[in-house]
Parts: C-alpha cells; structure tokens; sequence
C-alpha cells in the first residue's frame, strides 16, 4: 500500500531522513543543506545503530533510527536520501516512496535498466517526487556548452571524448564489491557517458573495452556514435597509470572546445575554445552542484517543480551503461 504524503504548510521545512551513513552524504547533504532554504536534515538511520549515532554527532544530526524501515515509518519524515550501494537502491527508493516520501536516490539510480524500470513505474503510480542525485545535470555549465556548439564557433561537431579518471587503490572500499555493484563505468564513468548524452542525444555504442580485476571494471573505454555521425569515446578509472582526469574535448571541423572539471564545475572548471580566430576562455558559474540539486529537490517536492533528472531521464542513462557493459563483454552490475 502507497501512503499519501504529509500535509505540511508552505513554510514548512521538508524534513529529510537519511538512508545510511556513507561518507558521500557530507559533501552531497551536510555541507550544501545551510545554503538551501526550506530543508532540514532531520535524522539518519544506519544497519549499525552505533554507526548512525556516530554519524549522526560529526554531522550534527538530532534524531537516528535504529533501521531503515523506523526511519521510513517516522510520520516527521517527509522526504528520504538514499545513499546506499547501489544495488539496494531500487528496494529502498521504492519503500520510501510506498511509505509516501519525495526520495532523492543517488547515483547511479540503479544497478542496471531492469531495476530502473521497475523505479519508473513505482514513481509513476506514487504521489510523491522520485528524483536521481545527478547532481552535475542542475548546473548550468551543460547548457553554456550546448550554446557554444549550437553557436558553430567550432564549426559542426565531428567527434569527443569525455574522461573521468580517479585513484581507489584495490581494497575495501565498495568501488571493488562486485556484489554492491562496484567498478568503474557506475562510479566515475557516469558522469562522462551522461554528458556526453545530454550534448548529443542516444548512442550506439560501437566498442568497449575493460580491464578488470576480480570481476571489476578497474578501467573502462568505450566508443559511441551519436546522432549526426558524431563519434565519442568515453574514458573511465578507478585505478590505472592515469591516476586522475577529469575533461571534456569536442572537435568541430573549424575548432576544439576543451572543459577542464566538467562534471564538479565548482572545482574549477575552465571552458577553452581554439578556433581559427585564436584562442579563448569562457567563465564558468561555480556555484555548487550540490546545492543547485538540493534546491532544485526542495523545489520539486514543495512545489511541484520540473525534475530534470527525473525517472525516465535516469532508465535511459542505465540503459546506455547496460549497452556499454555488454559491449565490454561483462554483464550489466546485478546481473552478475
């Protein structure tokens, strides 16, 4: 049974109760959440009630709970993060929202397009906001780039290439859990292969090779065609002789636009264009994507907001890392 969600007066803070106590939720929560009117972090719950109350004290957190199933009983929780690994995303999104809470799930919104799917469905019959924490997608930074290219400064658009490499040594961090749905393409590689959707359209993806350690993706590269022949190719790591990258190149037929931190804009991000005219730099917004994203969640849940990184924008990205997979020779994570 599907509850209906609390009725609350416009004023009121959505109270927000946290799903376990993974270390993403101080960047991604604890640390954007004062710049962001109209949210309260009202209470976290973890497997481990100690680990809860741990977490609960560094983030200063008032209230815990002692499993998942209190917190999403608690009738003062009107909305639920869920940073779990990823192959309990589907299970926990879809309790929170038949227990009638707006539900921001991390991402990768699920292990592979079949639990997708099945999120889809339980959001389109559910009263309440479902919303995947691609945080990258409420930054403006994507639609500065598609006005460069929609402008022709570098001519019609013949190839890219999108990188986002990071060092996680081999150990136990989740990352290297087959079983939670480890490896490198639903970590970093995301965020190469979304933007890349979303400057571009739907792929086919031509070719993907993996180097793999126990099952992981340790390193992953995969060639894409996108509409109007444009042809890609996507770059991700968790640990290889390229410890650490993060870039965005798109070759026009009379220039090349380069993005240095194109999926954490904050960090630094630089927009270079060389063209025939010489060279140039463009300024980029820095404000935090976290804060745009919990701004634009509180904004969907109190008023009814367009979600731009809703449900079927998140089942077409799984369906493009599931095709990347199998290209790869590997099955799509959860269907090991």
């Amino acid at each position: 049974m599907t509850h209906e969600p609390a009725q609350h007066s416009a004023d009121a803070p959505l109270r927000l109760g946290v799903l376990g106590a993974a270390r993403i939720i101080r960047d991604a929560l604890v640390r954007p959440a004062p710049h962001v009117p109209g949210l309260e972090i009202a209470a976290i719950a973890a497997r481990d009630h100690a680990r809860a109350q741990a977490a609960a004290t560094q983030h200063k957190i008032l209230r815990t709970h002692t499993g998942y199933d209190a917190l999403l009983a608690d009738p003062e929780i009107d909305a639920v993060y869920v940073p779990l690994p990823v192959t309990l995303h589907e299970h926990w999104a879809k309790a929170a929202l038949d227990a009638g809470k707006h539900v921001l799930v991390e991402k990768p919104f699920t292990a592979n397009a079949t639990q997708a799917e099945h999120l889809v469905a339980a959001a389109e019959s559910s009263p309440t906001v479902l919303m995947e924490a691609y945080h990258s997608g409420h930054h403006p930074l994507t639609g500065q780039l598609r006005k460069i290219l929609d402008s022709g400064e570098i001519g019609t658009v013949r190839s890219a290439r999108a990188v986002f490499c990071v060092p996680v040594p081999p150990g136990k961090n989740i990352r290297w859990n087959l079983a939670l749905g480890g490896g490198s393409l639903l970590d970093v590689g995301y965020y190469p292969v979304r933007l890349l959707r979303e400057l571009f359209g739907e792929p086919t993806v031509t070719q993907a090779r993996a180097r793999q350690r126990g099952g992981i993706d340790r390193a992953l590269e995969a060639d894409l065609l996108f509409p109007h022949d444009i042809g890609a190719t996507i770059v991700s790591s968790l640990w290889s002789r390229r410890l650490f990258a993060s870039k965005l190149e798109v070759t026009g037929e009379h220039g090349q636009m380069s993005v240095s931190f194109p999926y954490h804009p904050q960090m630094g991000a630089k927009i270079t264009l060389r063209t025939p005219d010489g060279r140039r730099r463009e300024p980029v917004d820095r404000t935090s994507t976290y804060v745009l994203q919990l701004r634009a969640f509180v904004d969907a849940a109190r008023n009814g907001a367009p979600i731009g990184t809703d449900a079927p924008a998140a089942l077409l990205q799984m369906q493009a890392l599931d095709a990347i997979y199998r290209a790869a020779g590997m099955s799509p994570r959860g269907l090991e």
